[in-house]
């Protein structure tokens, strides 16, 4: 069957689904208690206990002192697919690379016809991917557009609903829209920017963290965008407007901080049939291996979430030792904290049916790995489970692995995710420009069970 890189690590799952040069093969191993990541060995996992499955929950009593561990800077060093590199993705779940070539592939956006739209942000373009023979690949790529475009990156239909009518585009440096009915492969008009705020560097201005997400309320009253912090901490008055989600009436008038010290919320979206904003939050570097915990976490509107003062609560960087007492009390601790440096960026709610029911509702996210650790973790795909209740777990699954080999070299690095019209998962990958679909399939009955 061909060398894997991860053996051992197979074993500890039911069955995993992996891809082998350009062919699929679906891999069992013995039925085994699920792994679960707590306390130190959570905070301190590296790429080598990632596998689908594994849980990881990390809580503030979790967290190390500052400086715990130096700083280093560790970016990953980028590679082709090396020959035999599998991707692992838990059992029954089938996953294959979906298109391939593309610029830089970074937010994906399922339209309600089925086309998937993909910004090609350092390219300033979008396209358009469409399968029309049913064969769960796209044989049609078009441009939608080139035009009005900046380091694009958050994408969103408007109104919210089966029949929108116009495609937002979050560019960095302000929120621009096109005319758009459904099945369109190009825009149908020109570009319109949305209010002086909004465009040309006002409010929404380039620099430092450089990607937009953006949003509808599910009434489509209310539009919502995210500007991530120009600097790693600092508090100078560069930062004026910086780390926020912004609220806005859909025309762009009626600005409105949603909530604040948010570093870089690099995903904002709303959970089906709620009227909760979700979010994928970068925290700070240069505290050590252990710090700061990225999060996932429901936005509490008018939040303030610590940065650059405080983080996860009223613990004090010490970077501004002394600074905003006042503050202390008011810091919110997010829901789900996610492993220092995973880079978590885009994320999805899993609406559709072909998974198992228990995934419905839960929040699929992309990381895609940081320079600031000493041993790599993210690069996969992660599943934040939801209790009956509508609150999350509290810890997080990994989904899809496979991405860093051996070694520690890099050959992709997720970015955007969404969910297909028909129910599979679709993920981008900047680092080799590819995107990949995970699909389910029900297991076939025993002898047993179709005696019954």
């Amino acid at each position: 069957m061909g060398h894997s890189f991860c053996g051992r690590r197979r074993r500890t799952i039911a069955a995993a689904a992996v891809i082998l040069g350009g062919g699929l093969l679906l891999v069992p191993s013995p039925l085994t208690a699920q792994r679960v990541l707590t306390g130190k060995a959570a905070v301190e996992a590296d790429w080598t206990k990632d596998a689908p499955g594994v849980r990881h929950k990390i809580t503030i009593h979790d967290l190390p002192a500052p400086y715990a561990t130096e700083s280093v800077n560790n970016g990953p060093n980028k590679v082709e697919r090396p020959d035999g590199a599998q991707l692992q993705v838990p059992a029954g779940f089938r996953i294959e690379q979906y298109a391939a070539g593309l610029r830089n592939p970074r937010y994906l956006l399922t339209a309600p016809n089925g086309d998937i739209f993909v910004t090609e942000s350092r390219a300033d373009m979008i396209k358009v991917l469409r399968d029309t023979d049913g064969d769960g690949k796209p044989n049609v790529t078009e441009t939608f557009t080139e035009s009005g475009l900046n380091d694009p990156f958050g994408i969103a239909f408007y109104p919210p609903g089966p029949e929108p009518q116009y495609l937002y585009v979050a560019n960095t440096d302000g929120v621009v829209r096109f005319p758009y009915v459904n099945g369109d492969l190009v825009a149908r008009g020109p570009v319109e920017k949305l209010g002086a705020e909004l465009s040309g560097g006002g409010l929404l201005r380039g620099g430092g963290h450089w990607t937009r997400d953006i949003t509808f309320s599910p009434d489509g009253s209310k539009m919502y965008v995210s500007i991530g912090s120009l600097s790693n901490v600092s508090d100078d008055e560069d930062e004026e407007n910086r780390a926020r989600i912004f609220e806005f009436n859909p025309d762009g008038t009626g600005q409105k901080v949603f909530a604040w010290g948010v570093r870089n919320a690099v995903g904002i979206k709303f959970r089906p049939g709620t009227n909760d904003l979700w979010m994928s939050v970068n925290e700070r570097d240069e505290l050590g291996d252990g710090l700061v915990p990225d999060y996932i976490s429901r936005v509490e509107p008018g939040g303030f979430y610590g940065w650059p003062w405080y983080y996860l609560g009223k613990n004090q960087d010490p970077r501004h030792k002394g600074k905003k007492p006042e503050l202390a009390d008011k810091v919110l601790v997010p829901d789900v904290l996610v492993q220092s440096h995973s880079a978590s960026l885009n994320l999805t709610f899993y609406d559709g049916d072909q998974f198992p029911s228990e995934y419905k509702g839960d929040i699929f996210t992309a990381f895609h790995g940081s320079w600031n650790r000493t041993r790599r973790t993210g690069y996969k795909i992660v599943r934040v489970p939801f209790e009956k209740n509508g609150k999350p777990r509290g810890d997080y699954e990994d989904f899809v692995t496979g991405f860093v080999t051996p070694e520690g070299d890099v050959w992709g690095r997720p970015v955007g995710v969404t969910v297909a019209q028909d129910g599979s998962l679709l993920f981008s990958e900047d680092g080799n420009r590819t995107i990949w679909r995970v699909t389910y399939e029900k297991p076939e009955p025993s002898p047993a069970e179709k005696t019954k």
